[in-house]
């Protein structure tokens, strides 16, 4: 039987789609409550989350606060993978990424996920 305790959030929209946002994180917290060990990685204009800042936003009326979200899914251990090729594309300083943020491609993708995880991609 495969080993199912980490899942992995493919996240390739930024806040020009505050809501895919949101369901991702609110994806990310939930499992981190399960006990699982969770990397988001983000893409294309995602990747300026895992700057200081930037997470601020509400996605819809009823919608938690991004910001809030993101601290969850920070205090509980989640983790974001940051694709590099996207990150220098924008001319992004990777000394300012927040601290749970790392650059991280597909083969340390591959190398985090191991045998087995729960893809999600919004």
């Amino acid at each position: 039987m495969a080993n199912n305790d980490r899942v992995v959030i493919n996240l390739a929209t930024g806040l020009e789609d505050t809501e895919r946002v949101t369901v991702a994180f609110l994806v990310g917290a939930a499992a981190l409550e399960r006990g699982k060990q969770v990397a988001m990685f983000l893409t294309k204009e995602a990747v300026r989350l895992g700057l200081p800042g930037y997470a601020e936003a509400v996605a819809c009326d009823g919608c938690p606060p991004l910001a809030k979200l993101f601290q969850q899914y920070t205090d509980g251990g989640g983790e974001l993978l940051v694709c590099p090729i996207c990150f220098n594309a924008r001319k992004l300083d990777e000394g300012s990424l927040v601290p749970n943020a790392r650059l991280a491609g597909a083969t340390p993708l591959w190398e985090w996920i191991g045998e087995a995880a729960t893809v999600f991609s919004y």
